[in-house]
């Protein structure tokens, strides 16, 4: 049955995953009228697989190289950004799951330890708290690594959460606060209309006085709808994720690898998370994310060498996300040349940023100083 969209509303959010209901709740939370619109995509928030990055992740650093400067301008905003999910973890009365165990990021030969000692101290000029293990010092905080694990990369600001846990805790807050949630529904097209605008849905047209762009890599042809000069390279990047039946506590942190696509975490109910990297498939530019057989065996191989206990267990469950890049920092902030449009994509590791981002963006449309300073990641820089 079709949603009963109102005709016209305060704001008009257009993205539903952590980014664009958190922005809700926020406006929601100081008597603002809202309105999400979300398409009902398998995007990041609904797939992720939820660790809480702080340190460079060495995947993006060699897929962009180009971007490890603006990698750098973002990075103190992840200590933060986790800090804040505790905030809100408190706010909502909720139980995320969440734990500050830290993160490791494994090395696998004294070249790839060097290059973390490297990545390591540049880390350390922007706040992060990080130190180099060798092998033995690994063994006594982690003794769960196979024999190729030379050393690691501590990052003591790292964590994890489950991600099921907060998607709902965060949508049962936004409709007490009263936010009309319009799900299965697309944004086609939003025009100009006298001081606000017309948003045009499958499912009808909405005048909304803002609209906020929450939509990951969809707000690009969005934001170029509003104004042709409005050019975000956002790009959706599809990901794959597993998940293993539940085992006795093993892997007490965030694991990456210095070198190779992997992500390993185990959840409160003992089940881990095996994802990093590996590719999924987007066949239609917005559409659904789909597995691919092949990165399903590489991800769970590579588990398997890092971790040999893993290799007992059986995967229950495999999905695939989108992650959204851009140029290593998020676009945050009002869109001068559409006054009253905003733009809420976090950057990578979007869901870690992703109530902080909020948070930013709602204290603007609010007509206030956001509390950080996020000069470097407005929209305009792009056009």
């Amino acid at each position: 049955m079709a949603p009963d969209l109102p005709a016209e509303i305060g704001t008009l959010v257009v993205g539903g995953g952590v980014v664009g209901s958190c922005v809700a709740g926020f406006l929601a939370d100081e008597g603002q009228d809202v309105l999400v619109v979300d398409d009902g995509g398998g995007a990041g928030s609904s797939s992720n697989a939820g660790s809480l990055h702080v340190q460079m992740q060495s995947r993006f650093m060699r897929l962009y190289p180009e971007n490890v400067p603006n990698m750098e301008r973002q990075l103190p905003l992840y200590p933060k950004a986790v800090a804040f999910w505790q905030a809100l973890g408190a706010l909502l009365g909720a139980d995320f799951d969440l734990k500050m165990t830290g993160g490791l990021m494994v090395a696998e030969s004294q070249a790839q330890l060097d290059f973390l000692g490297i990545k390591a101290a540049r880390e350390r000029q922007f706040g992060l708290d990080v130190e180099i293990l060798d092998r033995a010092a690994l063994d006594r905080i982690a003794p769960y690594f196979g024999p190729a694990i030379v050393g690691a990369e501590l990052c003591a600001n790292e964590g994890k959460l489950n991600p099921l846990l907060c998607n709902a805790a965060i949508r049962a807050w936004i409709k007490a606060r009263g936010v009309v949630l319009a799900e299965q529904v697309r944004v086609t097209a939003i025009a100009r209309a006298g001081a606000g605008f017309a948003v045009t849905t499958s499912h009808g047209s909405v005048r909304a006085g803002r609209v906020v762009l929450a939509a990951a890599a969809g707000s690009k042809a969005l934001a170029a709808s509003v104004d042709a000069r409005i050019a975000i390279p956002a790009t959706a990047e599809p990901l794959h994720m597993n998940i293993t039946e539940a085992t006795a506590p093993m892997i007490g942190h965030l694991v990456q690898h210095a070198d190779r696509m992997i992500t390993l975490k185990q959840f409160g109910t003992g089940q881990i998370v095996i994802g990093g990297g590996w590719p999924a498939r987007q066949d239609v530019p917005g559409g659904h994310a789909e597995v691919e057989l092949a990165s399903m065996i590489a991800n769970a191989s590579l588990a398997q060498h890092i971790v040999p206990r893993i290799g007992n267990l059986r995967i229950i469950r495999t999905w695939a996300g989108i992650n959204t890049s851009v140029d290593g920092m998020g676009v945050l902030g009002a869109v001068p040349a559409a006054p009253g449009l905003f733009m809420a994509i976090p950057g990578d590791a979007g869901y870690t940023l992703g109530p902080l981002s909020a948070r930013l963006v709602a204290d603007v449309v609010l007509g206030r100083s956001p509390g950080e300073d996020i000069g470097p990641f407005r929209p305009d820089r792009f056009f």
